[in-house]
Order: C-alpha cells, then structure tokens, then sequence
C-alpha cells in the first residue's frame, strides 16, 4: 500500500535562528520571524489577546506556508470540509495551564477568569487554526513527546490515504516558555513550521514524503546523505541540515525535520532523511524524496534551477 504524501509547502518558523550554532537549510520560507509576543506583525491583532504562546508560533508558521499576505484579512465563507489540521506538541499550553492553577491555589475558582479556558485544553493550538483559517475537516493534537512530529505525520499520511480529507496542514510548536522548559527537565525552544500535504496523484510533481518507520539502529546517513535531526541520531559521515536546530523543541523536532528535509530536497534534487527521537522516548524516521512527473518532462538542457522548480510545483489549493 502507498502510504507516501505529496509535501506542498513547508516552513520552519524560528524566531530564534540567530541563535549561535544553528545552521539552517535552504531558506527557511518568508521573511524575518517575530516572537510570539509581536505575532501581530503578521497576523494582525484581531483574536490573538489571549492566545499562549505555542499558538500564535503555529499560526505565524501557517500563515507563511499558506503565502498569505501579512496583517490581510482573516478567511470567510463556509468551511472547508476536505482540510484537516494535525498538530503536534507535547508542552505547547503549559504555561498557560500552570497560570490556571495557580491563580485557583492563590485565590480560589472564581479567580479563574473564562477567557482562560480555551487555552487549558490540550487541543488548542489545532482548534484555533481550524477556526482562523475555516477548516471544517478531522482536527487532531499529537502529544507523544520527542516523536510527535513523525507521529503526527503518520496520522496525515492515513487521513489522505483513507479518504478523510484532501489535504492535511501538518504543524509542529513548542513555546521555549520557562514552566514548559521546567516540565521537561531542560531546555526547550521557541519554534514551529508547518508542511502542507495531499495525496501524491493530486500534485505529481511535488517533493514526496515515504513511510514513517521505527530504525532498527543508530546513526543513520551513509556518505553524503542528507539527514534533518537530533545530532546523535546522525551518522559522522552523513551530510547534517539545520545543525544545532533539533534535540531541543520537543514534540516540534519532527515537523522541522521534515520541513528542513522537504526545503533541502527542493534545493539539491535529491532525497533527504527526517529523523526526531530520544533515547527515552524512542526514534521515528522517514525519507523525503525528489518524487513526481516533473522529472519525466525535463527537456534537454534544462538548467539545475529549472529541474528544482519543475519538481517542487504543485497544484495550488485555495486557503
């Protein structure tokens, strides 16, 4: 059975790619990425008063793959049945929880203010995505730690693959805030990206996602290889994407492997790796390759950047 999906868009989100270390892979998608706290550069400020953190990281991420233009109006109209959202992150409300609790333990229930309520909900940042940008079709939240991001892409891949929808927005977040960083035991970042997925007949020429498997081993990558992950899960002799990016954001690692994977295959042509994990939690992986019948009409003479750009074109879908 083909269990693949066609990547259409993919963003990684890091408003902290200045970091030292981090080295990033072909583009990033759009411009400059503010904090969470000035979301509103994008997105204008309408609706985000009380959204957390980890939020409006997965909004700013969307808002880029979809190109939409920044500080525009919000999507009208009915919903759209055939779009589903999966999200993963394991710690994205928790700080917004521990002010909940806190403000029970210091001044009671009634100290708890409703507009609270949203965020303690572990589903929140997939809710308001499909609330913002109209999108009526299956909405899940993957909370399944290190390997949450390949986790959830294995939950896109079986939407399209049974018919559930027609495309999935697949994001990753974790908000880098100090109580989230707490409950893991160490240090967390602020990132997010988002990869846009449909059924590979639906844009043939479109980078192409493999099946999401368990490895047998650690390192993975043979001479050159591109891989996207957690520096222990790399082979020495592979080829890193993005180093200094993954081991650190948590339930978002494997969305930004992926997308850090589709973006390096667009650029380079040929396949890459995404891996997320730890050595608690467990390893995911899987192979994003140059697929499609783009390649199939290449003309002689072509010229590298055109082949790149024939075999990254996909269909457009409305947002």
């Amino acid at each position: 059975m083909d269990t693949g999906c066609a990547v259409t868009s993919a963003v990684l989100y890091l408003p902290e790619a200045d970091a030292p270390g981090c080295r990033l892979p072909a583009g990033t998608g759009g411009g400059p990425a503010p904090r969470a706290d000035r979301a509103h550069e994008l997105l204008g400020r309408k609706g985000l008063s009380t959204k957390d953190a980890a939020t409006r990281l997965a909004l700013c991420a969307v808002h880029r793959a979809l190109d939409r233009p920044d500080g525009g109006p919000r999507p009208t109209g009915p919903p759209d049945t055939r779009t589903a959202v999966v999200v993963s992150s394991g710690l994205g409300n928790v700080a917004a929880v521990t002010a909940i609790a806190r403000s029970a333990r210091e001044g009671g229930r009634r100290q708890v203010s409703p507009l609270q309520a949203p965020n303690a909900s572990s589903n929140v940042i997939a809710a308001t995505l499909a609330i913002r940008y109209r999108w009526g079709g299956p909405n899940l939240m993957v909370c399944s730690g290190a390997t949450g991001g390949l986790d959830a892409l294995e939950t896109a891949s079986l939407l399209l693959r049974t018919g559930r929808a027609d495309r999935v927005v697949l994001v990753g977040a974790e908000s880098g805030e100090q109580e989230a960083a707490y409950v893991l035991g160490g240090p967390l970042r602020a990132v997010a990206a988002c990869v846009l997925l449909c059924r590979p007949a639906d844009a043939p020429a479109a980078p192409r996602t493999g099946q999401v498997l368990t490895p047998g081993s650690l390192p993975l990558g043979g001479p050159g290889e591109l891989v996207a992950g957690p520096p222990e899960a790399v082979s020495p002799t592979a080829h890193p994407l993005a180093e200094g990016l993954f081991g650190t954001g948590h339930g978002a690692d494997g969305v930004l492997a992926l997308a850090a994977a589709a973006r390096q295959v667009r650029h380079d042509c040929r396949s890459a790796l995404a891996v997320c994990g730890s050595a608690e939690a467990g390893w995911r992986a899987c192979t994003v390759t140059p697929y499609g019948a783009g390649r199939k009409r290449l003309r002689v003479g072509q010229s590298a950047a055109d082949r790149v750009e024939q075999r990254w074109t996909a269909p457009e879908v409305p947002s």
